[in-house]
């Protein structure tokens, strides 16, 4: 299956192809391989460690959940998007430029909040679409800042072993 995120008004971000694991009360859990090459836009990036990744249902926001490497600097990496749309195998989603990371040893940041400030207008974002990104970035803040199960290591780690399970196939 195939994850698409876009910027407003289409144009191209990153994607690549993942695993579909199953869904649960969280919503849709995907496998991205160690090796597995993300590309299509500005930013092209291989992960360095097996990942899962969290899709919402209702939710302006992805999840994720990175395996603890040398080279991997968080251990979770929340987008803050529109709402994932399903079509098929391909889900897609518009990036908002807001990023809620945590680190392995639990601090954690917003990120990208400039790069936000500058696309609502030089991509005309309405006002709308910053309120409810600004919602959702507040929203994630807050599940992590209180230990949320949503957003728990212990929540991915299911996902983690059958992840381990397909690809040991």
């Amino acid at each position: 299956m195939r994850a698409r995120y876009t910027k407003w008004g289409g144009k191209r971000h990153h994607g690549a192809d993942l695993v579909y694991l199953g869904a649960d009360e969280h919503g849709d859990w995907l496998g991205d391989p160690v090796g597995n090459q993300w590309s299509g836009g500005p930013k092209s990036f291989m992960s360095v460690t097996d990942n899962v990744l969290l899709v919402p249902r209702g939710r302006g926001m992805t999840a994720m959940f990175y395996s603890e490497h040398p080279e991997q600097a968080f251990e979770l990496y929340v987008d803050i998007t529109t709402p994932p749309a399903w079509d098929g195998d391909r889900v897609t989603a518009v990036d908002l430029d807001l990023d809620v990371i945590r680190r392995f040893d639990g601090s954690w940041y917003v990120d990208d909040e400039d790069e936000f400030a500058e696309h609502q207008v030089s991509y005309g974002y309405p006002s709308e679409l910053v309120a409810a990104a600004e919602a959702e970035c507040a929203r994630v803040s807050a599940e992590i800042r209180s230990g949320a199960t949503v957003l728990a290591m212990e929540t991915a780690a299911p996902w983690r072993a059958v992840f381990r399970t397909l690809q040991s196939r």
